[in-house]
């Protein structure tokens, strides 16, 4: 009798164990993204900004009709120098993987979101400008659109 006792209060104790770490796990862990009246006043505009990403060496140019972000851009975004270009490349490459992954999944993403592939080769050399200009067009998208374009968290 002893021995049933003790094993239903270690399967009772196993089951609330297993039940509180499920009760752990199931707990956001999508970190809050701060966001300045300034940033709000930029996602909030209604009038589209186009921006060219372009680059002369390499004749590769990126067309962004986005409202707010040439004023997010130039007023919230890091000044240019303050990434080196191959933290931004690196950055950017594992960005474009996601982005063209759900490009290519409509019914799981929203396709208003992710209409066209990017087309960015890891080994051409996009010079430091085309890179910084995208890198701050995906953080600007995914704090705009709370979406997370792989592990990091988009912070300005």
């Amino acid at each position: 009798m002893k021995y049933r006792k003790n094993k239903s209060v270690l399967l009772n104790f196993i089951i609330i164990f297993i039940f509180t770490l499920v009760l752990i796990s199931c707990g956001s862990t999508k970190e809050s993204l701060a966001i300045s009246n300034d940033e709000k006043v930029a996602f909030e505009q209604v009038e589209g900004d186009t921006i060219t990403i372009s680059s002369d060496k390499t004749e590769y140019e990126i067309i962004i009709i986005e409202p707010g972000f040439y004023t997010w851009l130039n007023s919230i975004a890091k000044p240019e120098g303050y990434y080196s270009q191959s933290f931004l490349e690196n950055r950017n490459y594992l960005m474009v993987l996601e982005w063209n992954q759900r490009v290519l999944q409509p019914m799981r993403y929203n396709p208003n979101l992710y209409e066209l592939q990017i087309d960015y080769i890891q080994n051409i050399d996009y010079g430091y400008e085309v890179n910084y200009q995208l890198y701050n067009y995906f953080i600007y998208f995914q704090r705009k659109h709370n979406q997370r374009l792989g592990p990091f968290i988009p912070r300005i």
